[in-house]
């Protein structure tokens, strides 16, 4: 009888224990789900987490099974409404409508954040290799930057605008097209402006590398991306390509703000807004997609692509444009 009892409140504790267990996950993921029905990037450590929004999927199923075991109907039935709150907004955010009108020119955006210049080398070798137009680099120190000049001169990209800097704070744009000055975003690292002659058409370009969301730099990333916003909101009506290491992913509200003003991510256009683009090196499969490729309405993309670069934990993004003059206006 007492042997009977014993197993009784062994398996009364393992469900207790079971249900214990699925509570504190579904706890968990289900204040950054409501922070993300919010629109809201909350305090540490939702937005860091917010970042990883799809893989929270995984203690959401592990919740699931752990309130099947104890039998806890609640539990179940708290799980799955979390589950599929994730499974919606796991969607892709932003608008996915190509543009239409007369193509004028075509060209190529490539973004790469080289780690403190580290990967400046691999850079260069894929500069070479894939021969893009216009290349945002962030990180790039004063290493890099005189590398790239050495390397490229006048010849190959003959226009740049710089803010030079040590470590994370440097940032360079490259450019084929003849870029005249135009103020850049102020931040704690570089983020340079300029506007570059397309083939007569002018098109505005904005480096983009905002402090990440560390703890005790909330305000500083959500104040920076603000910023870019702002910049986004004054560059409507004219061609635009805002392009760099945004520290921010599709699930924090603060890089939604600057998608809701009309920009698109050529990533999404492109049926890629998934790919993860760091951290490259450490976990690159369960990585987030931190690096854009924002473009206005007069571009379509004809193609995105991600590079893996040697000695930075950021994957490059490739991006192939088509400027298109909007049938009913003048060229």
């Amino acid at each position: 009888m007492s042997y009977r009892g014993g197993r009784r409140g062994g398996r009364r504790g393992g469900r207790r224990l079971g249900a214990w267990l699925a509570g504190l996950l579904l706890l968990g993921v289900s204040v950054v789900v409501g922070c993300r029905i919010a629109d809201t990037d909350g305090i540490t450590p939702v937005p860091q987490l917010l970042a990883f929004l799809p893989w929270l999927l995984a203690p959401t199923g592990a919740a699931l099974l752990f309130a099947a075991l104890a039998r806890w109907r609640t539990g179940l039935v708290w799980g799955v409404v979390v589950l599929g709150a994730l499974a919606w907004f796991i969607e892709p955010y932003g608008k996915a409508t190509q543009t239409r009108g007369t193509p004028v020119a075509e060209l190529r955006v490539m973004t790469s954040n080289v780690e403190f210049g580290q990967a400046t080398p691999s850079l260069i070798a894929a500069v070479k290799r894939e021969r893009p137009d216009v290349v945002f680099v962030e990180e790039c120190d004063h290493g890099c930057s005189s590398a790239l000049t050495e390397e490229f001169g006048d010849a190959d990209y003959p226009y740049r605008r710089a803010v030079e800097g040590y470590g994370s704070d440097g940032s360079v744009i490259l450019s084929r097209y003849p870029l005249a000055s135009a103020g850049g975003v102020p931040g704690t690292m570089g983020m340079p402006g300029a506007v570059a002659d397309v083939k007569g058409h002018p098109v505005r370009l904005q480096l983009a590398h905002p402090m990440p969301p560390v703890p005790r730099q909330l305000g500083t990333w959500r104040r920076e991306l603000g910023a870019l916003r702002d910049f986004a909101v004054e560059s409507r009506g004219g061609a635009t390509i805002l392009a760099g290491d945004f520290n921010a992913s599709q699930d924090h509200a603060a890089f939604r703000r600057i998608l809701d003003t009309g920009l698109r991510d050529s990533a999404r256009l492109a049926g890629a807004s998934r790919t993860p683009t760091w951290p490259a090196r450490s976990s690159p499969r369960f990585g987030v997609q931190i690096d854009h490729v924002l473009v206005s309405e007069e571009f379509s993309v004809r193609s995105v692509r991600f590079l893996d670069l040697a000695a930075t934990d950021h994957r490059a993004v490739l991006a192939d444009l088509t400027l298109h003059r909007r049938d009913g206006t003048e060229g």
